[in-house]
């Protein structure tokens, strides 16, 4: 009869790395208010006073899966146009919080910063400033980049419909349930009944038709 495989894996097979990485697959799967050391350990198949060895507490593991996600973002290049560069940043950031949904709202309130984190802020900085935006414009630049980024992706996360097709079905249902009050939102119906009913809401063209209208808006700034 074979032995049973041991509970706990000895340290050796365990790093960093995989602690992370492990920590970053949970959260994806069940939130990150569900994250534990004791569940990160049963994960692992290790127990959780082992993983300080790695991490010292939780806050440092954030930090760590933080810098993981900002590790998946683009850095913009600064040999291409600045605003191809910026809207390829902007997807990926995007794109990473979907993959990530947890990480909303964790990117940049963190006081300890990992070296995935200082990358793609130093070429953010560094792509504006080779655009010709002064100090002042380059911190408003980057503010109001990153605030509209971060603020379609929690918008984003909070609506259950996923596809164009999702919004039109529920849009037609909201049409029939209210029905009765309609009336009285005569705007409601012409844009919600009259348009999104037919024609759904598409997340990624509405993240880029406002991106654009910011990138012009500073484009003009930054020429004036």
């Amino acid at each position: 009869m074979a032995r049973p495989e041991p509970a706990t894996e000895p340290r050796a097979q365990l790093s960093r790395e995989r602690v992370l990485l492990t920590a970053v697959a949970f959260a994806d799967r069940h939130g990150l208010e569900a994250l534990s050391m004791r569940k990160l350990g049963e994960e692992l198949g290790a127990g959780a006073m082992s993983l300080y060895h790695y991490v010292p507490n939780k806050e440092h593991l954030l930090d760590g899966m933080v810098d993981i996600v900002f590790g998946e973002i683009e850095p913009p290049p600064t040999d291409v146009e600045w605003k191809t560069a910026m809207r390829n940043r902007a997807v990926s950031t995007r794109e990473a919080l979907r993959r990530h949904r947890w990480a909303i709202g964790e990117m940049e309130g963190r006081t300890s910063h990992g070296p995935a984190n200082m990358r793609l802020h130093n070429a953010v900085l560094g792509c504006l400033r080779a655009a010709g935006f002064s100090l002042e414009m380059t911190v408003h630049a980057y503010s109001v980049q990153d605030a509209y980024i971060y603020g379609f992706a929690l918008q984003e996360q909070d609506m259950s419909s996923e596809t164009s097709e999702d919004f039109a079905a529920e849009a037609q249902r909201q049409m029939r349930d209210y029905e009765a009050v309609l009336a009285d939102y005569p705007h409601l119906v012409e844009v919600v009944g009259g348009y999104v009913a037919k024609a759904g809401y598409d997340y990624a063209g509405e993240f880029l038709f406002g991106l654009d209208l910011i990138l012009d808006g500073l484009d003009k700034l930054r020429s004036a």
